[in-house]
């Protein structure tokens, strides 16, 4: 039904920056949230950032608020995240995820396939 594909890991530096993209296909616009969620290896997926797609109300995971941004654009169908001051700690698969009825992994019903982000000391 929504199709996501992420992109924008990689590779940086502790104190960089990466912008994370997510194009949507499909109809995202509603009263449930979009967001973004992490998964480090071992470790449970997860919860970063959420948005409405009407409205723009933001929610923050506490370990990321001040240094993360969460933003879509309409007209292009696209989720972002914007990632300043990057630490070790945020080294994790991100995904893009649609259709959350919570702010948990598991009230979400589309997934995107995930892209690696690596925070180097």
């Amino acid at each position: 039904q929504v199709q996501l594909v992420e992109s924008g890991g990689g590779l940086v530096q502790a104190g960089g920056s990466l912008r994370l993209s997510c194009a949507a296909s499909g109809r995202t616009v509603g009263t449930y949230p979009m967001g973004w969620f992490r998964q480090a290896p071992g470790k449970e997926r997860e919860f970063v950032a959420a948005i409405y797609w009407i409205g723009g109300t933001r929610y923050y995971a506490d370990s990321v608020k001040g240094r993360f941004t969460i933003s879509r654009d309409g007209a292009k169908n696209m989720l972002y995240l914007q990632m300043n001051s990057l630490k070790p700690e945020d080294t994790a698969v991100y995904y893009c995820a649609s259709g959350g009825t919570t702010l948990q992994a598991t009230g979400f019903s589309d997934w995107g396939q995930g892209t690696q982000v690596t925070v180097s000391s």
